[in-house]
């Protein structure tokens, strides 16, 4: 049986506030009813939007502040003045334990910046990393990191393992998810020295609530070939942002090809149904949402120019991974494979 949880959402977040926020959360209500929520942001301007969705207004509350972090504030000055803003509070709800989980379409670089500052990386953590949700042929797979970093070292890189296992365990409900380090090739020999390392790390951790299949190439992650794909976040934004361009490109071809002609257009007419199919399976909005990870508390990001259903989606991923007792898992988990890695070092020196 589901347990009720709290999220609290920055409503004044991504291009365009409350107007998405809250129509988001009322439709990831109706997919999860045991959620109540905390929203953060001008009253003025949440209010009207509440009162349209009554379902929702029963189970929520606003918490008013005029103070809002802009998208092209820099995370340094996000810092300075974004204390008391709808994006800070968010977060602090979570450190308080007034809310299991945040949610913002805000600033990316800000929203890191608060909160690794409010809500502190677990233990042996040096960086913490944002995982993302990739489709793949099969289903999806966890890619990660996808922008928090550039570049890591192999001991970061083993850590990511980890917090891409523990967050496709509590996803897609499978105790022992797979995990691949993206690599230029498939041979022992190639990659850079950090990625050959954590591979050989890796492939010792037998006791990790992981199997970890070695290395994969950049064309494997649509193939669903793991669960959980680890990469720097240099080479995994440029992946993804490759990838959701690739899928628009595709987008374009196809529907131009589809209206040059009179049959084509026939054709095209005659195959709505599985263009719908595909039209879905390549909406971004299923799967928005980028979770930090290695914190102390649960914080997503949704892209800032998504509509209702994109926020929705990301409102999801922050319920399904309270639910499943994420931040736990993976505690327990860091704290196993540290205490090993401290005392194979112990053994070496």
């Amino acid at each position: 049986m589901a347990q009720p949880r709290t999220l609290a959402l920055d409503a004044m977040g991504g291009d365009h506030g409350p107007e998405v926020v809250v129509p988001g959360a009322a439709i990831s209500l109706e997919r999860y009813p045991a959620q109540s929520f905390i929203f953060f942001g001008d009253e003025a301007r949440i209010a009207p939007v509440l009162a349209a969705h009554p379902a929702l207004a029963a189970r929520s509350r606003v918490v008013h502040t005029s103070q809002v972090v802009s998208m092209q504030e820099k995370p340094s000055q996000a810092l300075r003045r974004g204390k008391g803003s709808s994006m800070w509070l968010a977060l602090e709800a979570v450190q308080k334990g007034e809310a299991h989980a945040a949610v913002s379409a805000g600033n990316t670089g800000a929203l890191m910046a608060m909160a690794k500052l409010i809500l502190r990386p677990m233990p042996g953590i040096e960086r913490p990393a944002i995982a993302a949700l990739w489709p793949t042929t099969t289903a999806e797979c966890v890619v990660l990191d996808v922008g928090a970093n550039i570049g890591a070292s192999a001991r970061q890189l083993t850590d990511f393992a980890l917090m891409g296992a523990a967050m496709a365990r509590a996803l897609f409900h499978v105790e022992r998810p797979t995990v691949g380090l993206l690599n230029v090739g498939v041979e022992e020999i190639k990659g850079a020295e950090e990625v050959k390392e954590a591979n050989a790390q890796l492939k010792k951790g037998e006791e990790l609530p992981l199997d970890y299949r070695g290395f994969i190439e950049g064309d494997e992650i649509g193939q669903g070939k793991v669960d959980v794909v680890v990469v720097e976040g240099f080479a995994g934004n440029i992946a993804l942002k490759t990838a959701e361009g690739t899928a628009k490109q595709i987008g374009y071809y196809l529907k131009d090809a589809m209206m040059r002609t009179t049959l084509s257009k026939l054709g095209a007419f005659l195959a709505r149904g599985g263009f719908r199919v595909l039209k879905e399976k390549m909406d971004p909005r299923r799967i928005n949402g980028g979770t930090f990870l290695g914190l102390n508390g649960l914080a997503v990001k949704s892209h800032g120019g998504t509509d209702a259903l994109g926020f929705a989606s990301a409102v999801d991923l922050g319920y399904e991974m309270a639910e499943s007792g994420l931040i736990e898992r993976l505690a327990a988990d860091l704290e196993t494979f540290h205490h090993r890695l401290g005392a194979d070092t112990h053994s070496s020196s």
